[in-house]
């Protein structure tokens, strides 16, 4: 009896102490925004908030009225949804101090009125997937008074921005930004990012952006931009805005810009300039890249005819990469508009632009032979001018209600001039002289470009059925001249002098090439879920260059032409391409498999020999994706490409150039094409209530029949370069990159963890042995965020990587070591509409068997800024560049046999005044002001 008894006591205790711990509860109402009704069955779920594990389920009564009771002490988020209706979500806490959770009247809203976004009390959803696209929620950010869509880019997860304003998103380089799906100044992004308005902003879409006969047929053909599209808010489309900015420094440094931008509807007119010598104004990172380039080349697995590429008087072509002091000047007008119910809609826009780039330039390069090495010391002076103006226009008309008429057209003219001198000294490894160079070279050059492309869609009566015609005409002149001045000095195995050759020589360059592409498209349903394209695609093109070089007679003059340089080839080819890819789509699948053949007939003449060159080509393009879309926060896909690489018209036109007679370059007329097969794999991931994002990608890739350098390097150290097809051995080439981002519970501070692999193994020939170099790279970082409206705004990032770099002729010295770097940018607002804004960047590499030195910089730059007038328009600020007065310029490479360290002219100290106003009356209220 007392057993039981003791039992029956222990058994009340433990009743009672269970229903202690779990005595905590939740209650509150469903009710209809917009009628003020309850919403009977609406789901009531209780999560954790730790890993969103279901901890209870309800559902409420006929008034929308909830409960729920028995929950433990803890960190919870409340779900609701009902049908038609967005979910509302809400994180909250029950303790001992407050046991009972009343949610009071929750106010859902028709997912008619919200888009289907999920709402998050106290903040909206950062992000969602849509089909191939990740769409992010600009009001989910921080958007400060009169900040650019730049400083939107930077907080948003995956992307980065650098200093030069280059975007990277998941790892890979975006190279277009739009406006409403609109081109906005054509190929520049940063005229977007720099000067549309944050809060003119309603959603960023990140996606892979296809042809437009792709878009049309639904069914990829390989074409891929990695691309960025700006979605306005409606109320921003109509009225005005801009930008002036001018500030003057220090030593000569000084920088103005100003922009202005008309909405109105679907109408939109913008004009810009700039003038700067500061790099950071008028000098996108896209112009670095892009300034000089000509579209013009034949596609398909035809012979790359690109003007003035790989001559011995290659024009400036206006790139800028931090070597030298630039002065840049640019201007440009923008229009675009749709009417008569968008049947009609036009796209136009001019640039015009100048960079001048002076400086200094130090090169010291290990050259890796079979029987031993060279150490090459170059000196270098660098002065150099382009100028650029460039029309371009997109029309686009539907004719019907099934077919549209697409017509782009642009036009470029560009003149550059170019001086450089060179002193250039080597050794052999034992530190014995081995050769000497004095060398200057000058050249004048203009370029036209013209290019003209039509598409022509048309949807047909069966569901599915397409029909689609592309045709291009290319048109590109490259002409130049110069003059070669050279000193070339060559010693004894002892160090002594043991010769001079003397070049002084004129220089004449003409390549003029033009090109005709078609290519006619039929899609054809096969069942609901299984379609097919077929196409076929006929592409002409055809070529001249015309280079001679002239020895000084004894008349003073350069009229005695140097056959061994001089030479006039034209180039013909024809290319039919024909293919099919077929395309399955059904539920959250998405599978495409396919290929392309092209025949290539090639005829090269010699017109000074009448030697004919002809080559036939037969090109194979596989190609194969699968997609996988989990849900609208996740997907994953991998895709294949097969690619054939034809040798360019430099590496097989079998001319000398001598413009640097130490480094001779030779054409191979028997080069055959490469096939490259290339491996792709992409996995993003998104969770609303957590707000985690995770993004893998990685890139596996390897080369048969390889186009490869075989270097001949002679006693008196002079290289001739020629390429050749590699046999037996394949390069590859293998990256991966991984992010993780993770906002903190209950604070304003996001995490991340990044990572980047590549490991690269590639071949070339010197002296007749194979050598094979494996360049690797590791590195990792750890990203810590916080944005505080007007109160502080934090990124920073820090890493360590590790590179290696052998090479087999000389495996004793590599170019192995660690590296570090660093990133941080911080604002901090003060009182008095005052905001201090700091950057800081930290490189460090350790020094190597190939560099004897270790190298480390830090560039910090400040600015003390104070706005006025009551929207903050107008602003003072002082800046601070490269406060610590340590950006020499520096950089390190490793190709094949060779190792490079550059020293160069790069932009240090000064300090700058500017002032500037920005202009808003957008929305159609009173001006903001």
């Amino acid at each position: 009896m007392k057993l039981v008894v003791l039992a029956s006591v222990i058994l009340l205790l433990s009743s009672t102490s269970l229903f202690a711990q779990n005595n905590y509860a939740i209650k509150g109402s469903a009710l209809d925004t917009a009628s003020g009704t309850g919403l009977q069955n609406a789901s009531i779920t209780v999560l954790n908030s730790k890993d969103s594990i279901l901890v209870r389920f309800t559902r409420a009564d006929a008034k929308g009225g909830f409960s729920l009771n028995n929950l433990r002490e803890g960190n919870f988020i409340l779900l609701l949804t009902y049908p038609d209706f967005a979910d509302y979500v809400e994180t909250f806490s029950l303790s001992s101090d407050k046991p009972l959770k009343d949610f009071g009247k929750l106010k859902m809203i028709l997912k008619a009125r919200l888009l289907a976004e999920v709402i998050v009390k106290g903040t909206a959803a950062q992000m969602t997937i849509k089909g191939d696209t990740t769409e992010f929620n600009a009001a989910a950010f921080n958007i400060e008074a009169n900040s650019k869509v730049e400083d939107l880019l930077k907080q948003l997860p995956g992307i980065q921005v650098d200093k030069d304003g280059k975007i990277t998103a998941h790892g890979q380089a975006v190279n277009k930004v739009l406006v409403d799906g609109e081109e906005f100044f054509g190929d520049d992004p940063t005229l977007v990012t720099k000067n549309i308005r944050g809060d003119m902003v309603d959603k960023v879409q990140l996606y892979d952006k296809k042809s437009d006969q792709a878009a049309f047929t639904g069914i990829d053909d390989g074409e891929r931009t990695k691309t960025i599209n700006i979605k306005l808010k409606e109320d921003k489309k109509q009225g005005y805005f801009g930008k002036v900015d001018a500030g003057a420094g220090n030593d000569n440094f000084y920088q103005g810009q100003g922009m202005f931008n008309y909405f109105k509807g679907k109408k939109k007119f913008s004009a810009y300039g700039t003038i700067s010598n500061t790099a950071k104004t008028g000098l996108g990172w896209a112009d670095n890249n892009k300034y000089g380039t000509s579209n013009i080349q034949v596609m398909d697995g035809g012979i790359m005819i690109s003007g003035g590429g790989g001559s011995d008087l290659d024009s400036y072509d206006g790139r800028f990469n931090g070597e030298g002091i630039p002065l840049t000047r640019s201007g440009g007008l923008h229009y675009d508009n749709k009417w008569k119910d968008d049947k009609y809609s036009i796209n136009m826009n001019y640039k015009a632009g100048s960079i001048n780039v002076t400086g200094d330039k130090n090169t010291l390069n290990q050259n890796n032979l079979p029987t031993g090495i060279i150490n090459t010391n170059t000196d270098q002076t660098i002065d150099n001018f382009m100028f650029r103006q460039k029309v371009d226009g997109t029309f686009l008309v539907k004719l019907d209600t099934t077919s549209d008429l697409k017509i782009m057209v642009d036009g470029t003219l560009k003149n550059s001039e170019s001086n450089s001198n060179y002193f250039t000294s080597s050794l052999r490894g034992i530190g014995v002289s081995l050769n000497g160079s004095k060398r200057s070279l000058s050249n004048n050059g203009d370029q036209k470009i013209f290019n003209a492309s039509a598409l022509w869609t048309k949807k047909l009566k069966k569901k599915g059925r397409t029909l689609s015609l592309t045709l291009g005409q290319q048109f590109d002149e490259d002409d130049a001249s110069g003059f070669l001045n050279s000193e070339n000095s060559f010693y004894n195995t002892l160090g002594i002098l043991d010769s001079i050759r003397l070049i002084d020589q004129y220089k004449t360059n003409l390549v003029r090439s033009s090109g005709f592409n078609s290519n006619l498209a039929y899609t054809e349903p096969l069942s609901k879920s299984f379609s097919v394209i077929l196409n076929y695609g006929l592409n002409l093109g055809s070529s001249i260059a015309e280079r001679e070089s002239f020895n000084k007679s004894g008349t003073g003059k350069y009229d005695i032409l140097d056959s061994e340089y001089s030479n006039d080839f034209e180039l013909d080819q024809t290319s039919n391409q024909a293919g099919a890819v077929f395309n399955y789509r059904k539920d959250k699948n998405v599978i495409n498999f396919g290929t392309r053949v092209s025949a290539v007939d090639f005829k090269q003449t010699d017109k000074y020999t009448g030697i004919v060159y002809k080559r036939d080509f037969l090109n194979w393009l596989p190609q194969a994706s699968f997609r996988h879309n989990y849900s609208k926060q996740k997907f994953f896909m991998i895709r294949y490409n097969g690619n054939t690489t034809q040798p360019s018209l430099n590496q097989l036109q079998p001319i000398r150039v001598n413009t640097d007679p130490l480094n001779i370059t030779l054409g191979n007329p028997d080069l055959k094409p490469s096939f490259r097969s290339s491996f792709d794999l992409y996995y993003n991931s998104y969770k609303v209530l957590s707000d985690k994002s995770i993004y893998l990608s990685g890139n596996y890739s390897n080369t048969h029949n390889a186009i490869v350098n075989n270097t001949v390097t002679d006693a008196a150290g002079k290289s001739t370069f020629q390429s050749i097809n590699l046999a037996d051995k394949n390069p590859v080439n293998l990256s991966f990159y991984g992010g993780y981002d993770q906002k903190i519970p209950g604070t304003e501070i996001t995490v991340g963890l990044n990572m980047n692999t590549s490991a690269n193994t590639y071949f070339n020939m010197i002296n007749s042995v194979l050598n094979e170099t494996r360049s690797n790279r590791f590195s990792t970082q750890l990203t810590l965020s916080r944005y505080k409206p007007k109160k502080i705004e934090l990124y920073w990032s820090i890493g360590p990587e590790y590179i290696t770099n052998e090479s087999s002729l000389q495996k004793q010295i590599n170019n192995n070591g660690w590296g570090a770097n660093s990133w941080l940018e911080f604002s901090l607002y003060l009182p008095n509409k005052v905001k201090i804004q700091s950057s800081a960047n930290y490189k460090y590499q350790e020094k190597t068997q190939a560099f004897a030195e270790d190298f480390n910089r830090l560039i910090w730059n400040t600015t003390l800024t104070k706005s006025f007038m009551k929207e903050e328009s107008l602003k003072l600020s002082l800046t601070g560049n490269d406060l610590l007065n340590q950006n020499t310029g520096f950089n390190r490479m490793a190709t094949s046999n060779m190792i490079s360290q550059n020293s160069f002219t790069a932009i240090k100290r000064y300090f700058m005044l500017s002032l500037s106003y920005d202009l808003n009356h957008m929305g159609g209220g009173q001006p903001k002001n």
